[in-house]
């Protein structure tokens, strides 16, 4: 979702209304209804952020959003959680697809810096030197051990280095198209994308999906491709 303008508040991104109700493919009139049907189940700070006087005013002096809201009085900015709901409340394909879009793409700042990044640089380094050494007997042993911590130092990297975001994205649609598979019923889909998103943690032993090891990303994708959800294995 590159399109949507980042609104960060309170040290983390949210989502005016209108700016959801655009990516659910919904309008703001009815975001606004859902809320106030179901607003017993949205806590402030936690599903949502209610911004007026001078918090409010302090936002929209920073320019973060769309002009035609600065006559608002009140505005309501939509954490990763009041997303959720209000996907809930629309219960359309295209909302659920956009916010599993929005986890990944928005709510979720992305960190592009390449894990061991010092220890490529070193091994740059010890390549160029193990080329530059002469051909004597005393330097072929110098170049040996080189060569060597050169070997260590690659598995190493190999060994830690995460999906970048595109691969993330790959597995993520890779997800998204089993259970779309697997599943017609829009209610029942959450359930199954959670399902796959554990068994996927359990498989490869990580945190998240995005902690998966660049080298084992076949394996995931061929996992995601011929997984089968436990309820009717």
């Amino acid at each position: 979702m590159n399109y949507l303008k980042p609104i960060i508040q309170n040290g983390m991104r949210v989502l005016t209304t209108n700016q959801l109700a655009e990516a659910y493919g919904s309008d703001p009139k009815i975001i606004n209804r859902n809320f106030q049907r179901n607003s017993d189940r949205y806590v402030q700070g936690k599903h949502f952020l209610a911004l007026t006087g001078e918090e409010l005013r302090e936002l929209k002096g920073s320019r973060q959003f769309d002009d035609s809201l600065k006559f608002a009085s009140i505005l309501y900015l939509w954490t990763e959680k009041g997303a959720w709901l209000h996907a809930k409340s629309l219960n359309t394909d295209k909302a659920w697809e956009a916010y599993e879009m929005l986890v990944d793409e928005y709510y979720t700042i992305k960190d592009n810096v390449v894990p061991l990044s010092k220890d490529q640089a070193l091994v740059t380094v010890l390549r160029t030197t193990a080329d530059l050494v002469e051909d004597t007997q005393a330097l072929k042993e110098e170049q040996h051990e080189i060569r060597k911590l050169v070997t260590e130092i690659d598995y190493k990297v190999e060994e830690q280095i995460t999906l970048t975001s595109g691969e993330q994205r790959r597995l993520q649609k890779g997800i998204a198209s089993k259970v779309y598979e697997l599943c017609s019923d829009p209610m029942q889909r959450p359930n199954l994308f959670r399902e796959l998103h554990r068994e996927i943690k359990d498989r490869f032993g990580v945190a998240s999906y995005k902690d998966v090891k660049r080298k084992e990303l076949q394996s995931a994708l061929r996992y995601i491709e011929n997984w089968v959800p436990r309820k009717v294995s």
